[in-house]
């Protein structure tokens, strides 16, 4: 009996400890009451202001996706660089959620507290399994500080993580292909920043990293690239850019390289397959040639046609200081049309660093970007402004004025994978010539555009629509 009571004490204590356990493991992750994004600057400064600077929290290009429309629950998901307040630059790697039913979101989670960073090259990136989990991809920068990757303790839920790796991973680009698993690319600083990926089929154990891209010639002692990226059903591409000698400031040419059997062989637009890493400067993957020209090239976004086809979004210019010296940098779309490459100019903006997205839609295209200069003159960003085109890309038309009058200039506007309206982009202000606070907004189809709160009181709030979008006229 004594022996039997004793096993009973002993049954209840494991059966306790064990509740414990997991009651701490299902804790919930602190959250911030309000959308605050976070505020930086580059320091790099010429007579014109910073190479760039301001609100980032949608920042950088590279980081892919950011943004998830899950139908299952109709909500979307959304990671992005935020702060603990106003008056401090101090990173913190946020996730935040979207209720369609509902039209609310709820109090950003703090999925990593970067301690003391306030560097958004630091910034998460997203990923959704096919059993509805959430996959925080948080960058680190080269060797200095690592990478993490964080995975939801429940499907379609933000309430807790666990840390699943901690590695050398900057600009994370994570693709999940149902089936199949994730192939996730990202950056090395093996060079000066060279392209790599890596293949998980459960997101728990992963390959080895692969070396893609580190084009050199014979007198460069480094190679250096930044990548775009899309997923096409099956199929997984990136865009790149060359940084001759590994200079990021000469940042040109564009290339193209597609995957179709999750990793194992690479080709270019042709179907030739390349061998990696590719080295060669002028390999078939080349899609436009400006180094003889003395352009930059800057990546914005990857989108596909109906037949799957892949489509860039790209700003090219003169020179990497900002200001008039360079004059305007254009805005690209290249398109491949089954037989060759066709490249049409958008508009015309003040800064390499202002960022937008690209939507197709048949041949009706749509760009949504802070095209408009002010209210920062040079400053990185601006007021966002939509552009349509009806043939596929070969004309565009300013259709409308989203923000008019702001105080602070508006930048990377970021396109919701699988997204939905309202909800279909979103994005950061900041004053990028001193330091601001910096709010979060999102967009519709139409032009419409919210404000995610800056401070929040409730678990759920509704944002607060933003009527100073303009329409104009088709020209």
């Amino acid at each position: 009996m004594k022996l039997f009571c004793n096993y009973l004490k002993i049954s209840f204590l494991l059966l306790f400890c064990f509740s414990a356990s997991s009651l701490l493991a299902q804790e919930k992750y602190p959250t911030v009451d309000g959308y605050k994004g976070i505020w930086f600057t580059l320091g790099q400064k010429s007579e014109f202001g910073d190479k760039y600077s301001g609100g980032l929290g949608t920042y950088t290009a590279k980081h892919i996706p950011l943004a998830i429309y899950a139908p299952e629950v109709n909500r979307t998901y959304f990671v992005y660089g935020g702060t603990k307040s106003e008056d401090e630059r101090y990173l913190l790697c946020m996730i935040g959620e979207f209720d369609h039913n509902t039209g609310m979101v709820s109090k950003p989670v703090i999925v990593y507290d970067k301690l003391g960073v306030d560097d958004p090259h630091d910034n998460p990136s997203l990923a959704i399994d096919k059993e509805g989990y959430l996959w925080v991809f948080v960058s680190g920068r080269g060797r200095k500080r690592m990478g993490f990757k964080y995975k939801s303790t429940s499907p379609y839920s933000t309430a807790s993580f666990k840390q699943v790796s901690e590695e050398e991973m900057t600009y994370p680009q994570p693709k999940y292909i149902a089936g199949k698993g994730f192939l996730n690319l990202f950056t090395k600083y093996t060079g000066v920043r060279q392209l790599y990926f890596e293949t998980s089929s459960d997101g728990e154990e992963w390959s080895e990293d692969q070396h893609l891209v580190g084009i050199k010639r014979p007198e460069d002692k480094n190679s250096g690239h930044y990548q775009v990226s899309g997923q096409h059903e099956g199929k997984i591409v990136f865009f790149c850019n060359w940084h001759p000698n590994g200079n990021v400031d000469l940042r040109t040419n564009l290339y193209y390289y597609q995957t179709e059997d999750f990793g194992k062989t690479w080709t270019d637009i042709n179907g030739k397959t390349v061998s990696i890493p590719v080295t060669d400067p002028s390999t078939s993957g080349l899609v436009k040639e400006y180094f003889s020209q003395k352009r930059n090239v800057y990546l914005k976004d990857v989108n596909f046609d109906s037949k799957g086809n892949p489509i860039a979004l790209y700003v090219e210019g003169e020179g990497h200081q900002p200001g008039p010296k360079y004059g305007p940098r254009n805005w690209h779309v290249v398109h491949w049309d089954g037989r060759q490459w066709q490249d049409h100019i958008i508009t015309q903006s003040d800064q390499n660093y202002d960022m937008g997205s690209l939507w197709i839609d048949g041949d009706n295209w749509m760009v949504i970007g802070p095209t408009n200069d002010s209210p920062q003159l040079y400053g990185a960003g601006g007021e966002v402004e939509m552009w349509k085109s009806t043939n596929a890309g070969k004309t565009w038309a300013k259709t409308k004025k989203l923000t008019k009058g702001s105080k602070r200039n508006h930048n990377y506007i970021r396109r919701v994978s699988n997204g939905t309206d309202p909800f279909l982009y979103f994005w950061a202000d900041g004053d990028p010539n001193s330091f601001s606070k910096s709010q979060l907004y999102f967009g519709d189809s139409k032009g419409k555009v919210w404000q995610l709160p800056y401070e929040m009181t409730a678990d759920q709030e509704k944002p607060k629509r933003v009527k100073t979008n303009i329409i104009s006229r088709w020209f």
